[in-house]
């Protein structure tokens, strides 16, 4: 009957959820059951959280050190520190990361299901992982040297000058070539300004471009 078809019709455009893959990897046969569950909601629209303070999960081949450092964690609790791997001699590590082959068999296994994956990339805030990976990228002289077990809003943000940017276009290429979806996210969240108040080089890149404040820095 075309009435009780057409009584069948979504009610929204954009159906979506979000999975938080940073804080804690999941398997990839996970993240295609996960996807099955969202096409019999009739969900439409994936957000995938694959970078945070806790983990950056997604591999970008022109910065290795992302996934190779900042993919691994010890885990919380006194326990943890205690679990020494044998290999290493020190705590055993929790983590993992998605090669871009296996992002490119999600993305097409989602796409099959009427699912756009919508990947979100932290800035430039929930950085910590990137800044434990690239030193280089942190608003302070001593920034973290393991990536954190812990949860909260962290302080550290991306620095401003024109080789982090250069990082960030490379990321966001790389992310392009893999998401052929619409939209990036960048979060934007829980930015703590503190350290680009507390640094000359940030305050003087404010005063340059003729900004009122940090807020108006990260915008």
């Amino acid at each position: 009957c075309p009435t009780r078809r057409s009584s069948d019709l979504p009610r929204f455009a954009w159906r979506g959820i979000m999975l938080d893959s940073a804080r804690h990897y999941q398997m990839p046969a996970f993240i295609k059951t996960f996807i099955d569950a969202m096409a019999r909601e009739k969900l439409n629209v994936l957000q995938w959280h694959l970078t945070d303070d806790q983990a950056w999960r997604l591999q970008i081949k022109r910065y290795p050190r992302l996934t190779q450092i900042g993919a691994w964690r010890v885990p919380a609790g006194a326990a943890a520190q205690t679990d020494i791997d044998p290999k290493t001699g020190k705590p055993r590590l929790h983590g993992g990361f998605y090669t871009q082959k296996q992002v490119r068999e999600i993305v097409a296994y989602a796409a099959a299901r009427n699912i756009t994956i919508v990947p979100e990339i932290e800035m430039p805030g929930h950085a910590e992982a990137a800044i434990v990976a690239y030193p280089w990228l942190a608003s302070v002289p001593n920034p973290p040297t393991q990536v954190s077990s812990e949860w909260g809003v962290f302080p550290y943000l991306y620095n401003v000058d024109d080789r982090t940017f250069r990082f960030l276009e490379d990321v966001l290429t790389e992310t392009m070539a893999l998401f052929p979806g619409t939209y990036i996210h960048v979060g934007g969240d829980e930015a703590v300004k503190d350290q680009w108040k507390a640094n000359p080089a940030i305050q003087r890149k404010i005063h340059e471009i003729g900004l009122k404040d940090e807020d108006a820095l990260q915008s």
